[in-house]
Order: C-alpha cells, then structure tokens, then sequence
C-alpha cells in the first residue's frame, strides 16, 4: 500500500466515516421519535425533493431509457421521483422495523403455502428477492415461515452506519452473514446441514455471469443457482411491494423450476436467467420501486 493509499485510508477512518456516522445516527433517532406513518412520510417528501437534483439522477435515467425505450421523458421523470420517495420512506422506516410484523397490519403476506412448502422437506432451501419496496421488510419472512434462515447482506463500507443496521436488524429472526469469504463459507456450511437461506439478487457482481435483465446482459451472482443444483435445494421467489405509506404486501411465489440437464454451467445460467426474468416483471409492474441508482449493466 502507497503513501497515499494509507493517508487515504486514515482521512476516511478517522474523519470521513466518523462524520458520516455522527449524521446517520442523527438521522435514525430524529425518525425513530416520529411516529412511523410520519417518518415515512417526512422521509419520502424529503429525498423526492432533493433526489432528483444530484448527480446520482442521471445513472438511474441512464438505466431507465436503456430499461423502458417506449416511456415519455415525463414518464421516466415520474418514475424517478418515485424512486426517491420509495427510498426516502425506506430508509426513515428503518428505525420502526421492529414495530411491523407479517401478518400484521402493515405486512400482508400471501402465498405463504409456497414458502412452506420447503419447511418440512427435509432439504435445504433458498429465497430471493431484490431491493424492491423496503427491502429491509422482506427480511421479516423468516418470521412469517417461522423457520430458523440464514440472510446474505453486503455490509456497508462505514462500521458506523454498520452498526446502525445491526441494530434495526434485530428483529430478523435467524442469522445475519456479511458477503465475501467468510460469509460464503458459513453459507455453505448452513445449506449443507439442510438450513434456509435468503439472497437479494439484483446487485451487480464483477466477476459473475452475463444474464438477460431488461433486454441487455447484466453480470449477474450465480451462488443462488449453484447452491440449489449442488444441494437440491428449492429456489422460491419473495416479492416486497409497498401498497401505499407504511404498508406492504410480501409475496411467496411457487418454486421456480431448476433444469438438471448434467450441463452445469448450462443449467446455472438458465437458473438465473429465470431469477432475473422474475425479477424484472416484478419491477415492471412497480417501476417506481426498484433502486435504479445500481450500477447494474455495463457502460
């Protein structure tokens, strides 16, 4: 590591991530007071005010014409202040999680037979999802199943803003791994003793595989399809929708049909081709929805 690398690393660790930390903490305990249907509310009127105006904008328009050619200028620029509001809510809703439970009267949940179906299976089971809706409500259908998961999150580069996940996340019943390695190692370990795991899927990952998604490759994770076809393990779509404010639907879709051709690398990328199709009518429907902000395709 240069000189540079390390004064880098130092500004960030002692200065940078410290003052992001300090206005994290301040944010989640100025909602945390609000009532929830308030700080959703406040949170949404206030990154669809401000959203729009940063440079972050123009990458979700990017990947919004590439997505929908056939829409207005006008109908993208609704989407995207949707997406602001979406995410403002989300985010102010973080302090409240522990407050909504499925089944309750701010998750309605349906086909929850789908998702039991893998309870008494004697097999390992999978779920997947993507940063739809609150994405962070989705992590309740552990809850919902009433089963033991293990959940695969990408921690935050700031230990501070870390720590404040950790500590909405409480409600999440099962265990929280970090991606990489480690992570991985504990995944497999989990799955092979016939455990249940969730994934959000719709990230790009570098060194993944070209999938199909809204017309165009996109790199695409394969451990999702490469766990279910080493463990016969059931891969089972979960849909987070917001209704309206503080409200959800979460969906369990029937399990989605894994080929076993003997060709892996074949059946791998049908596998994902079919998660990224499911993906990608659920964000159709509810465009508004989807983090757009990803950088999920290639310049």
């Amino acid at each position: 590591m240069d000189k540079n690398s390390k004064l880098y690393k130092m500004r960030q660790k002692y200065i940078s991530h410290p003052l992001q930390g300090v206005g994290a903490y301040l944010a989640y305990w100025m909602f945390a007071l609000m009532p929830i249907d308030t700080a959703s509310a406040f949170g949404g009127w206030l990154l669809r005010s401000l959203g729009p105006k940063v440079g972050q904008t123009k990458k979700a328009r990017t990947n919004l014409v590439a997505a929908f050619p056939e829409k207005s200028p006008e109908e993208i620029d609704r989407i995207i202040v949707g997406m602001w509001d979406n995410l403002g809510r989300s985010i102010a809703e973080i302090p409240h999680l522990h407050k909504m439970r499925p089944g309750g009267p701010r998750i309605e949940i349906v086909g929850i037979e789908n998702g039991l179906a893998t309870k008494t299976d004697d097999k390992a089971g999978l779920f997947f999802s993507g940063h739809i809706g609150n994405w962070e409500v989705a992590m309740c259908i552990a809850e919902a199943l009433d089963m033991d998961m293990m959940s695969v999150y990408r921690a935050p580069d700031n230990p501070w803003v870390e720590n404040l996940f950790k500590r909405a996340r409480k409600m999440f019943r099962g265990q929280l791994v970090k991606k990489g390695p480690e992570g991985a190692r504990k995944l497999t370990r989990y799955l092979k003793e016939g455990g249940h795991a969730c994934m959000l899927v719709d990230q790009k990952m570098t060194d993944g595989i070209a999938v199909p998604f809204f017309g165009r490759d996109a790199m695409t994770a394969p451990a999702l399809a490469q766990f279910a076809l080493k463990y016969d393990a059931p891969i089972i779509p979960v849909r987070s929708e917001r209704l309206e404010g503080a409200r959800f639907r979460i969906t369990f879709y029937p399990e989605l049909k894994t080929p076993k051709t003997g060709d892996r690398h074949a059946d791998i990328l049908a596998i994902m081709t079919n998660v990224n199709a499911s993906m990608e009518s659920w964000i159709r429907e509810r465009p508004e929805q989807w983090l757009w902000l990803h950088r999920r395709w290639p310049k």
